[in-house]
């Protein structure tokens, strides 16, 4: 009779043979099994995986990501499943992971997220994702799938690593996921969620005009929903940058004023604010002398609410560190030097 393990680490994996095992040894002590799904490596991947523990099987590819994951976790049979990809490994919180076995599986749980977008650099942002399932969840969505349920959602003690935007990794996986996406949105144009996701595939690769028209879409259809999603922030942030990079600063003013009161506890959205406005000074200096004072007030905003590591894809420094080096410059700009030295003593970089 087959038994059903307390908790189980759920992973699908690809040609990921430089990074699964970092991802398996970083976990194995915390849990009861591991199940890796392969879905046609042409590296060592099952070899490597098999090798720290974990039991592997196979499936070809199915160009749908739920359908994939979905596999996996009835294959892993777990009360509990932590579901993670070979990209990301564990940084801390076992002892939290440990404590799944002595608890009904009735609730989903989040843990914090770590983006590293540099080898052995600090991370660049941090968020919270829903990753720790009852036994019996399941995956919607060909690409950037969900989990819909109904459960109490509940922070765990559980920060994760992910280096998948590494340059090299970025370029490996071009346009993978930009197929899915573009299906996906053309199979359900009204959701919002999925040209939000669209905008930020786009942005990842500079391509800002793509990501501008996507996040404007998924901006459309939240409004019309009077959708008060969690990414929203983040959509006004890209978008911002969108627009900054092309040049459409007027455009990128006027979104500004109209999400300011919505994100005003965002210390990320005034961190873009400045941005914007301090590259349009440059383009037209003429004008810094009523830009000036503009830049130096979001990045003070900044300074204000601090650091928010509670709201998804925030970037650690912009309530800190980043904001009073930008400001730092400004007053250095400006004739005062010594108020910026007293600046950054206060707000040194980590």
């Amino acid at each position: 009779m087959q038994v059903t393990p307390p908790l189980a680490l759920v992973v699908i994996a690809r040609d990921e043979a430089g990074c699964i095992q970092r991802l398996l040894r970083s976990v194995a002590p915390f849990v009861d099994a591991m199940h890796v799904l392969d879905t046609g490596s042409r590296d060592e991947t099952p070899v490597l995986a098999a090798a720290c523990g974990a039991s592997v099987t196979h499936l070809d590819w199915p160009g749908d990501f739920s359908v994939a994951r979905n596999v996996a976790l009835q294959r892993a049979a777990a009360q509990w499943h932590l579901v993670l990809d070979a990209d990301e490994w564990l940084i801390r919180g076992g002892e939290s992971l440990l404590a799944l076995r002595a608890q009904a599986p009735a609730f989903v749980g989040a843990v914090q997220f770590h983006e590293h977008l540099a080898a052995d650099a600090s991370p660049a942002s941090t968020s919270w994702m829903s990753r720790v399932f009852p036994g019996d969840l399941r995956y919607t969505g060909r690409v950037h799938e969900q989990v819909p349920h109904s459960l109490p959602l509940r922070r765990l003690d559980v920060a994760i690593g992910h280096d998948g935007y590494l340059p090299e990794r970025l370029a490996a996986k071009r346009g993978r996921n930009r197929a899915l996406l573009t299906q996906s949105v053309v199979e359900q144009p009204g959701d919002a969620y999925l040209w939000y996701q669209l905008g930020k595939d786009c942005g990842v690769y500079d391509e800002h005009a793509e990501a501008e028209a996507a996040f404007a879409r998924a901006a459309t259809l939240a409004s019309t929903a009077g959708s008060c999603a969690s990414w929203w922030p983040d959509l006004v942030v890209r978008r911002l940058f969108a627009l900054k990079r092309l040049r459409r600063h007027a455009q990128g003013m006027d979104l500004a004023d109209a999400q300011r009161r919505r994100c005003a506890e965002v210390p990320d959205f005034f961190f873009a604010v400045g941005d914007l406005l301090l590259d349009l000074a440059a383009e037209q200096p003429q004008h810094a002398g009523v830009l000036l004072p503009m830049i130096e007030d979001a990045w003070r905003r900044c300074l204000q609410l601090g650091e928010r590591p509670d709201l998804p894809e925030t970037v650690p420094g912009r309530g800190s560190w980043l904001a009073a080096h930008n400001l730092a410059l400004v007053l250095e700009g400006t004739g005062r030097a010594s108020e910026a030295a007293t600046l950054r003593q206060a707000h040194p970089a980590p």
